[in-house]
């Protein structure tokens, strides 16, 4: 599972992505795996949990070539999970998860809810020609595909797979309904499935809901060939009354080689696009720059 250190403030940021959420699990489709990597980089290298109450992460470090999909491991070894990257040079990596469940998706049908998607982000990351990573699940993509498209069409953007609905992938997730252990592969495989069409900068990185996953979540994604990224500096975005707090959140714990957890996800987390101009501002007094996520994670 997730690491104490983290817990705190993703028990709010969870809090986001069940509000109103069905108690029981979507059905899945058993859509078939995209397509297999055709080359893996030798130069991945990372720990793994060795049983199932663990969750080891350590530093991936992937050798982006002409030949590789970024995150793509060799299908049926289980998935290396990365914190951040190398701890040298000057990048940070800025990750925006875009949740989507039954439960919201039923807010914006009955107008309690507007949006799920944080236009301001993407117009400030666009001006200021900011490299961002978003990792979008599956029922986003096909609430927003017009948003979607834009994302693909930016060169500064990556696209990475956040699940199809934001369901967990381990028991004691902040009460989110789980997927069946049998539709797990599924479930990730129907999301490269839905945003492949897409184009632009395609991963083949993983987040879990919550950060929560064990040994048999890994072993289910073992045959897509990907990399799980969790992140070592979590904003606390969703729910925040305040732009303040977001802010201090990551200014106070970035470094070298951080991936930034943060949302696009609006209604969700309403003050994100208020703390990003702040935060960009203070990465740059720190002499730290915002790279596509393969960038951070690649050797410095």
């Amino acid at each position: 599972m997730i690491r104490p250190r983290l817990r705190p403030l993703l028990g709010v940021l969870v809090a986001a992505g069940i509000v109103g959420s069905a108690a029981s699990a979507i059905a899945l489709s058993g859509a078939p795996s995209p397509d297999a990597p055709t080359f893996v980089s030798p130069s991945i290298r990372a720990a793994v949990p060795a049983g199932p109450s663990s969750s080891a992460s350590a530093t991936a470090q992937v050798r982006p070539s002409a030949a590789t999909v970024p995150g793509a491991t060799r299908p049926g070894t289980r998935p290396p999970v990365v914190d951040h990257g190398p701890r040298t040079g000057n990048r940070v990596a800025l990750t925006f998860d875009a949740d989507m469940t039954d439960g919201m998706l039923h807010n914006l049908r009955t107008g309690r809810v507007k949006s799920y998607a944080n236009l301001r982000i993407v117009d400030l990351l666009e001006r200021e020609q900011i490299p961002a990573t978003f990792f979008l699940t599956g029922k986003w993509v096909e609430r927003y595909p017009g948003l979607t498209r834009r994302l693909a069409d930016n060169p500064r953007f990556e696209l990475a797979n956040h699940t199809y609905g934001h369901l967990a992938y381990a028991g004691d997730c902040y009460d989110l309904p789980r997927v069946p252990a049998r539709g797990m592969t599924d479930d990730a495989a129907k999301t490269f499935q839905v945003i492949k069409p897409y184009g632009g900068r395609q991963t083949r990185y993983f987040r879990f809901p919550g950060l929560c996953h064990d040994a048999a979540a890994l072993a289910a994604l073992a045959p897509l060939g990907v990399t799980v990224v969790d992140g070592d500096v979590v904003s606390g975005d969703p729910f925040a009354g305040a732009w303040e707090p977001i802010v201090r959140a990551v200014l106070d714990n970035v470094r070298p080689g951080s991936v930034v957890i943060m949302h696009v996800t609006e209604a969700n987390a309403a003050m994100t696009d208020e703390a990003l101009p702040h935060i960009l501002a203070g990465l740059r007094q720190r002499g730290l720059t915002p790279a596509p996520l393969s960038e951070v994670l690649s050797p410095a």
